[in-house]
């Protein structure tokens, strides 16, 4: 049966780390690279493993890949303080160690629980997550926000299910959104660098994302939760254009400092606070 290592990356988790490693304390092997925390994430951490290493935080898949680099299993499986690995993955997971695949890696489905409720139209679910793969064949895709992993082989899919607890909150999911919406302003400027921002993408684009998330992508079968969810998304996209359009102007004018819009200046601010 191969070997599997689990990679955590945390920062200030101590209400979620004993779901997180107590649904994957089975496994062979538990990295976990903190960025520092203030809280008791530490020390929760080292009741699972004695792998627990700290560095600044350069993006999540650069840290996952310090992680990597920690690890000796033949699989890694990736997961956030946020999630808890189902019985039925776990089995699944299970299933592939002990042989008889030729896929490299394979793909599983996220399961969203947002401000008390479990989330099932929108875009939200089914969430499919590339993030269980053969050590020796993946590669990463590096990004300021939303990078990843890929493989050089056969993907397969697992159909049991990573439960994502995410925001409880709105004032949770709006403290991160202006987080995010900074970082994906980098995403923007290295896809296309030469983008200029219009009234139409301050207007049109929210209401695009409003209307696909609501309407196309069925949001409204989860009440009032997938109507708010809808109009959070439009609002992301409305501050992620108006701080694209805020970046660029500074930038052409040469008049102030630049806003933050990349991990590591995000990190300078934070040790400011």
């Amino acid at each position: 049966m191969e070997r599997l290592s689990v990679i955590l990356v945390t920062r200030n988790e101590e209400r979620n780390i004993d779901r997180c490693l107590g649904s994957v304390r089975w496994a062979d092997e538990i990295v976990v690279v903190d960025s520092f925390s203030t809280d008791r994430t530490v020390e929760l951490a080292k009741h699972y493993t004695d792998k627990v290493y700290q560095h600044e935080y350069p993006g999540t898949s650069k840290q996952v890949e310090r992680g990597i680099g920690y690890a000796t299993g033949d699989w890694i499986f990736v997961i956030d303080a946020d999630e808890e690995m189902s019985p039925e993955l776990r089995a699944e997971v299970e299933q592939v160690l002990r042989g008889g695949s030729d896929c490299a890696g394979y793909t599983f489905i996220r399961k969203p629980r947002a401000f008390g409720r479990w989330i099932e139209h929108g875009g939200w679910f089914p969430d499919h997550q590339f993030r269980f793969f053969r050590r020796d064949s993946y590669y990463p895709e590096h990004q300021e926000i939303h990078g990843g992993f890929n493989t050089r082989g056969k993907r397969g899919a697992l159909q049991g299910y990573l439960y994502h607890h995410t925001y409880d909150t709105i004032y949770a999911y709006v403290e991160k959104m202006n987080e995010y919406t900074s970082l994906h302003v980098s995403n923007k400027l290295k896809d296309t660098p030469d983008i200029v921002v219009r009234w139409h993408h301050l207007l049109l684009n929210p209401l695009s994302h409003f209307l696909r998330m609501f309407i196309s992508r069925k949001g409204y079968k989860d009440g009032f939760h997938g109507f708010v969810l809808a109009l959070l998304d439009a609002t992301y996209a409305m501050l992620m254009y108006a701080k694209l359009w805020e970046y660029r102007m500074r930038l052409t004018e040469g008049k102030g400092q630049l806003p933050p819009i990349t991990n590591a200046e995000l990190n300078v601010l934070k040790r400011k606070a």
